[in-house]
Parts: structure tokens; C-alpha cells; sequence
């Protein structure tokens, strides 16, 4: 060999050398192999993964079959560690956690994925347990959420309001009934159940061959009308026992306790992952307010069961305990409650009754008529008080240097920039002229009040009312309105205002507050939760909330109409007193003479009438509020005719209950 045959013999093998150097430099490692398996993973994709005997492909669909059906969706996969266990072969430890729902417990664990590298490629040795620990070929996930115990909602002296009561759940059991007979039953049954037949026949057709179609729930107790020999006789009707969270009755403050039952689809869209399809919640009212208390947290188990059967699990691979929920403490009386809708059951239009106690702030009643179609009138209805707001006028009035005593101009009308403004059509005639303000009051002059509109200024009569509580905030643990009066207002606008119209806006709850705070000699501050009780809401809650608030066509900005945070009360003591003096001559000589015989303390009151709609003559909403010893009582009818005459005799049928 010569020397230049040598040296390059001696280059080649040199440049061979560092070729093959760079060559195993580049070689993909065991750890990158790890690394791409647990990104395919957390994909359910492992198409960039190579296997020892199955295709990519087969185990993407294996992951499919895995997780189908299961919420979480996909987990979290990283590599914690990788272990050389011979020059061609690694063992992979992988990290999981599935963010099962929207507490921070997660599941989590770990598996280990053999790899083995043959002709520079890292393969996995492919079984389920590298998904899931123990999990066997052709089983799947599922998750159940499962609920703890609902806690109660409680009224006045721990009273249970709304507990687990026992009902029947009534419906055709379609195994139990020949086919051709199936549309028969159903009829039937929905007749006795007072049910459209077409629909529930329609309902039992469309149900599974082997299903339980439920017509109604019924409460279980002395008042079912429904009697197991009626449902029995029917062929294929079944009666299962059950339990629901229950009030006493099936009106029973239903439209501020809400009701409980499956989540709907909006409600689980609402709550950011709190509530899921499936769930028992609460879906309204309280129930939905307070849910998260009230349900607890539920417990979840995650189990491994066969594809064709996931509702047989063959093995628990997580469970976490279920937390029950809490009772949620009230200050609703179940009695007056109970007698507030008593009064109501026979009022046509809207209605509502609200009792508040002065001395305390407590809401006892907030009482709904069946003329409000399951809406909130007590606590978000949205209407003029008319004559009930000259308390607050008058208050204003008494601060310029009024006194009972003092000479009102009262007219049969008077003009305003262009508007003419009338007393009521039986507003008596010896009471026109020049009248004490006592008798104005108590007689409900409109007149006398207008006559009077340059003694005040609007923000005069706004600060009055705010420091009877009107158009003041309060967190009571539900929606509620608590009143508008604008602060600017001039001509007819400040003249509509001085006698409860244009665009002063109150609920029930609002004037109940205005005449506790009459009683109480000091802004009374509502109250329906129990001390120690979260007012906070539920986020979402509040919206589900918007389409149970009834509104007035009396003023354009009725729905917009924002409550206020107002500074501390100068209601003193001696402006209470006067205040009360006025509201005892609407009994005793006034439009309230009705309420001298009810039972108990003297009662004290003052009556409304709030016209609004554009008819001639025009619709008119009736009001009372009454103050009788420790308790303060506001009335309301949507379609009255006077205050004295529509709400008046139930003002009179509700304290005298309340006394008895």
C-alpha cells in the first residue's frame, strides 16, 4: 500500500467514524418517544406513535371507545419519568389528571408504557393499562355524579319549609300492557290525571319498548285526590314511590322558593361547569339562589365497564364522598305565609300581600295571588304606589314646617302646565275647600297635595322617600326591587309625583318597607335571610331571575329603573309619630274605616289608587299599607278599582287573620 493509498484509507474510516457519530446523535431517543405518546394521549390521537403490534390508527379508536360518553373528555399527560432497562428497551412512567368537574379534586395517577427500539423506531407496547391503570380490553369510562343530601330551606323559629316529602310518581309501565292496549292505558290514565290524552298517548308511543313513561308526580298526603284503586285499575299503570323537596303545599311561596328538579339545558350552559346534565338542582326561586349551599357537592365515581354494557361497572377507579348541603335559614312565618295566599286565592289579576316585621327588618310574608301566572309581584314587581306615597310627600312636607294642622288647598282639580288633575270620582264633597293637612291626608286629596307642589322640590321628595326606604338597596339573598323616585322633576311631572305618579315605581316590598320604617321610627332595612346566611346568589342565578319580574306600562323606563345606595336615615322619631297621627285618621275618618274592628292594636293606614294604561277612563292599580303594632303589611291588585275598595277588605281578611 502506498503512503497516499494509506492516508486515504486512514480519511475514510476517520469521516465514517463521524459520520456514524452524528448519525446516533440524531437518533430519536426513548425519552422522545415518551414525550410523543403522552401528547398523543392527552389528544386521544396517538397517529404520530409507533406500536409493537397494532397500528396507531386501532389505538386512536381503542381511546375513542374508551372515552365516549365520558364528560371530562380528555386528561392531562406528561412524562414523569424514563428508565433505560436495556440498551434497546425503556420503561415510561406518564403522569394523569382529569379535571373531572369544577371543584379542585382531580383525579390523577400513573402508568407505565414499555417501549422498545427496533431499527431506530421506539415502539409502545399497547394495552389499556397504559390509559388507565388495570383498565381490560372492551371496557370503557363512565362517570356518575352522585348527590349528597339536600339541605332544608327553614322559616321563622326553624320552621322546615321545604324538605324531602313523600310522592308517587304515576305512569304507564309499557312491559306490563299488551302493545295493542298501550294507547288505551295512556288515555285513560292522562284523563284521570287530568293530562292531554293525545299528548301522553303520543308520549307512550315514542317511549322505548321497555319503559316506565311518567305521566305526573303527585304528593303522597291526605290531600291526594288520586287514589291508588283508580290508577290500578288501569292496565298497565304503575305507582312507584319517591321523595321530592317539597314546601307544604304545591302554591305554598312557591314563586320565592323556587322548586327542585333535573337540570335543563340552560341552567347547566349558566353554570360555568357547577351543575351538569343529569343533576338534581334547584331551578328557580331560592332553591336556584341558593343551590350550591342547599345541594352540597356531589360525589363522583369514575368506574370501568363493558362497551356493550356501561351500566354495569365491573371496577371503581375513583370515587370522591359526596358533601351534603345546608339548610338555608328564612324569615318567612309558614302562618302568615299561608294566610297571605288564603286572602289572594280569589283575586283575578295580579296580586301580593307583603308583611314585614318594623322592629327587626324580617320579611314574614311575600305573598303571591294566582292572578300573577307564577311571577315575583311581591319582590319584583314594578309599579306607581299612588296615594300610599303621600306618607313619604307628607314627610317632605312636615320638614318645610307643615303640621297636621297647617291649611291645604284642597279643589275638585287643579290645572299643571296644560294638565288637569282630579281627586277620586267619590271623594267627598264636604271635604273640598281649605282642609288641615290631617284631613287631606286622611281623605287622599290629590288636589290638596299638587296645591302644595312649590313647598317641595323633587330632590325634597326623593330624600323622603329615600329615608322611608324607598329606592334603597338591600341584600336579601333574592332579586328584589326596592323602588325608583326620580330626584329631578318639574311641572306636571313633579305635580304626578307628589300624589304616587309618572315615574315614581315601587313594589310591595317597597311600600311594606316604607310603613315599617313609619313604625319602626327609623329606616327599616329588609331582611329575608337568617343571620348568619350568605345573601350572595348563585352566579346565573340573577338571570333566570329577569323573566320573573313584572313590570308596569305606567312609566317608559319602568324596567330600567335602578335602586339606590343611600346615605344613613334622618327620619327622627318625632317625624314617625306625626307620620303615624296621619296614617290613624285614614282609619279613623278616612278611606281605611273598614280596618277599626280588626282585632289587636290600632291599626294605622293609608290607602292608593295609581292609574296607568292609555284607556278612558283609565285601569287602575289598587294598594294598602297598614301598620299594626310590630308588624307593617303592604297590599296589592293590579286590576282594582279604589284602594279602600279592592285592597282594603283584604288588608282587613289578612290582619284579622294575623291576629286570631
Amino acid at each position: 500500500m502506498g503512503k497516499f493509498q494509506g492516508a486515504m484509507t486512514v480519511l475514510t474510516t476517520a469521516v465514517l467514524a463521524v459520520s456514524l457519530a452524528a448519525c446516533t446523535g440524531d437518533r430519536p431517543t426513548a425519552e422522545d418517544a415518551a414525550r410523543t405518546l403522552a401528547e398523543g394521549l392527552a389528544r386521544l390521537d396517538v397517529g404520530q406513535s409507533a406500536f409493537t403490534s397494532v397500528e396507531p390508527a386501532a389505538v386512536t379508536g381503542e381511546l375513542a371507545t374508551i372515552t365516549d360518553g365520558f364528560a371530562p373528555g380528555a386528561p392531562q399527560v406528561t412524562v414523569d419519568d424514563v428508565e433505560e432497562t436495556g440498551e434497546d428497551s425503556a420503561t415510561a412512567t406518564l403522569d394523569y389528571v382529569w379535571d373531572l368537574d369544577a371543584t379542585d379534586s382531580d383525579w390523577t395517577y400513573s402508568t407505565t408504557a414499555d417501549l422498545t427500539r427496533v431499527e431506530d423506531v421506539w415502539q409502545v407496547a399497547w394495552e389499556p393499562s397504559v390509559f388507565v391503570p388495570n383498565l381490560l380490553p372492551e371496557e370503557k369510562l363512565t362517570l356518575t355524579r352522585v348527590p349528597g343530601d339536600r339541605g332544608d330551606i327553614t322559616g321563622a323559629r326553624g320552621e322546615v319549609l321545604v324538605t324531602q316529602r313523600p310522592v308517587i310518581r304515576v305512569g304507564i309501565d309499557k312491559t306490563s300492557v299488551p302493545a295493542d292496549q298501550q294507547a288505551a292505558s295512556a288515555r285513560a290514565l292522562a284523563t284521570l290525571l287530568e293530562l292531554d290524552p293525545a299528548e301522553y298517548e303520543q308520549q307512550v308511543a315514542d317511549a322505548g319498548a321497555e319503559a316506565f313513561v311518567v305521566g305526573l308526580v303527585l304528593r303522597d298526603d291526605a290531600g291526594r285526590t288520586v287514589t291508588d284503586a283508580q290508577i290500578d285499575a288501569i292496565p298497565g299503570a304503575l305507582r312507584q314511590a319517591d321523595t321530592l323537596e317539597l314546601a307544604p303545599t304545591r302554591t305554598f311561596a312557591r314563586e320565592l322558593l323556587g322548586s327542585v328538579g333535573e337540570a335543563t339545558e340552560e341552567l347547566v350552559e349558566q353554570s360555568d361547569g357547577a351543575v351538569t346534565a343529569g343533576d338534581i338542582t334547584g331551578l328557580g326561586g331560592l332553591q336556584l339562589q341558593h343551590n350550591a349551599q342547599l345541594a352540597g357537592t356531589p360525589g363522583l365515581e369514575v368506574n370501568a365497564a363493558p362497551v356493550d354494557a356501561p351500566g354495569t361497572p365491573t371496577q371503581q377507579l375513583f370515587a370522591r364522598p359526596a358533601v351534603d348541603g345546608t339548610d338555608l335559614a328564612t324569615t318567612l312565618d309558614p302562618r302568615l305565609q299561608t294566610l297571605g295566599e288564603e286572602v289572594l286565592a280569589d283575586e283575578p289579576s295580579a296580586s301580593s300581600i307583603v308583611a314585614v316585621r318594623p322592629s327587626t327588618g324580617e320579611i314574614l310574608a311575600a305573598a303571591n295571588g294566582p292572578g300573577s301566572d307564577g311571577l315575583q309581584t311581591a319582590l319584583l314587581g314594578q309599579y306607581p304606589p299612588g296615594s300610599t306615597f303621600k306618607v313619604a310627600t307628607s314627610l317632605a312636607l312636615l320638614r318645610k314646617g307643615l303640621t297636621p294642622e297647617s291649611p291645604t288647598e284642597c279643589s275638585e282639580e287643579v290645572t299643571v302646565d296644560g294638565r288637569t288633575f282630579n281627586n277620586a270620582s267619590t271623594y267627598p264633597a264636604q271635604f273640598l275647600g281649605t282642609i288641615p293637612l290631617l284631613e287631606t291626608f286622611a281623605q287622599s286629596c290629590n288636589t290638596g297635595f299638587i296645591s302644595a307642589r312649590d313647598t317641595i322640590t323633587q330632590a325634597d321628595l326623593a330624600a323622603a322617600a329615600t329615608d322611608l326606604g324607598i329606592g334603597v338597596e338591600a341584600s336579601i339573598g333574592t332579586p328584589a326591587f326596592f323602588g325608583s323616585v326620580p330626584t329631578e322633576a318639574e311641572g306636571t311631572a313633579h305635580a304626578a309625583a307628589m300624589i304616587g305618579q309618572g315615574e315614581v315605581l315601587v313594589s310591595p316590598l317597597s311600600l311594606a318597607t316604607m310603613a315599617a320604617s313609619v313604625g319602626a321610627g327609623t329606616r327599616v332595612t329588609p331582611t329575608l335571610l337568617a343571620a348568619g346566611e350568605s345573601t350572595d346568589l348563585d352566579p346565573g342565578s340573577e338571570d333566570a331571575a329577569a323573566t320573573a319580574a313584572p313590570t308596569t306600562d305606567a312609566s317608559p323606563s319602568a324596567s330600567a329603573a335602578p335602586s339606590a345606595q343611600a346615605a344613613p336615615s334622618a327620619l327622627t322619631a318625632a317625624e314617625s309619630s306625626t307620620l303615624k297621627t296621619l296614617m290613624a285618621a285614614v282609619v279613623a275618618q278616612g278611606g281605611a274605616q273598614l280596618l277599626k274592628d280588626v282585632p289587636g292594636a290600632p291599626v294605622l293606614a293609608k290607602t292608593g289608587t295609581a292609574e296607568f294604561g292609555s284607556e278612558t277612563p283609565p285601569r287602575t292599580h289598587a294598594w294598602v299599607v297598614a301598620l299594626q303594632g310590630d308588624l307593617a303589611v303592604a297590599v296589592f291588585v293590579e286590576e282594582g278599582e279604589l284602594g279602600s275598595t279592592s285592597g282594603g277588605p283584604l288588608m282587613q281578611a289578612f290582619l284579622t287573620g294575623a291576629a286570631g
